[in-house]
């Protein structure tokens, strides 16, 4: 790779992080319930994917210190979003699964989300919106890999 297409390589993904973060964060900010954190809704969400799990589990899948998930779970507990059950195996463990009021954040905070950005790309031209989906597919690529 030639010095001029590395610092090319260089500004486009400087441009590509920068826009992919601005448009992040814009999501994030379609909330249904402010009242639960982002890092509660993350463990929500990855309960409801790849539950049942223990605290442990859930900790390692969103990289977080067991004692901080704990903290998180017992909120999301509180508010009634999760459920705890005895671990078959290990009594000094529970069990946590998402519960239909989490079920029923998890579906509204998607929804709010898809909205607005479906709301944003109507504001585009039919050109800009095919190369969002090309663009698209490329970024899952890389995700990927």
């Amino acid at each position: 790779m030639t010095a001029p297409s590395r610092v090319a390589d260089a500004a486009l993904a400087s441009t590509i992080r920068l826009s992919i973060l601005r448009v992040a964060r814009r999501l994030r900010s379609q909330r249904a319930d402010t009242a639960v954190t982002l890092s509660q809704l993350s463990a929500l969400a990855t309960v409801n994917k790849n539950g049942p799990l223990s605290a442990g589990e859930v900790a390692a899948i969103e990289q977080v210190q067991p004692p901080s998930m704990t903290k998180i779970l017992a909120a999301l507990e509180g508010a009634g979003l999760i459920e705890r059950a005895a671990h078959p195996d290990d009594r000094r463990q529970s069990i946590i699964s998402i519960s239909e009021a989490g079920q029923n954040l998890l579906a509204d905070e998607i929804r709010l989300r898809d909205e607005w950005l479906a709301r944003r790309l109507a504001e585009l031209s039919a050109a800009d919106r095919e190369k969002l989906l090309q663009a698209a597919e490329v970024l899952d690529r890389l995700a990927s890999e």
